[in-house]
């Protein structure tokens, strides 16, 4: 189960941050994760969400997947950063854990020193940066774990 770490921006007794995009992930104790599709007749998982199999053009359904993982690959940005996000930030390739497929996501900024290939991590929510608005928002992050990769 992922719990949400709401590190930065958050004042007490205030609503929570909305997320920087609709329907990108949930992050609630019952049931978080990506949001993301599956199409029945190819078979095939799709992340971020979209409206129809980009193979088939068929009906996709609604899924939440992408918990754990791996770094398959990753990168440290030290140019100025979009969005107001941290300097340096990380990003990478997960290969998630529950189904094969890979995402390209936020990694920890506070773990940037620690990043390896097949790193395990875990999907957390964290209120990092702005939106497209300038408001501060919660976006999805891969958070190294202790688990062997």
């Amino acid at each position: 189960m992922t719990t949400i770490s709401i590190q930065r921006n958050e004042q007490p007794h205030h609503q929570p941050l909305p997320p920087v995009a609709p329907d990108l992930f949930q992050a609630l104790p019952d049931q978080s994760g990506l949001v993301g599709a599956y199409c029945c007749q190819c078979e095939r998982h799709f992340f971020p969400l979209i409206n129809q199999c980009s193979s088939c053009y068929g009906p996709l359904e609604r899924r939440l997947f992408g918990e754990r993982g791996n770094i398959y690959s990753w990168t440290v940005v030290r140019t100025k950063a979009p969005f107001a996000l941290p300097e340096p930030y990380a990003v990478g390739y997960i290969d998630l854990a529950d189904l094969p497929l890979r995402v390209f996501c936020l990694l920890d900024p506070e773990a940037t020193a620690d990043l390896t290939v097949g790193a395990a991590v875990s999907l957390k929510a964290m209120s990092l940066g702005v939106n497209a608005s300038g408001a501060p928002c919660v976006r999805p992050v891969y958070c190294l774990t202790r688990e062997a990769a």
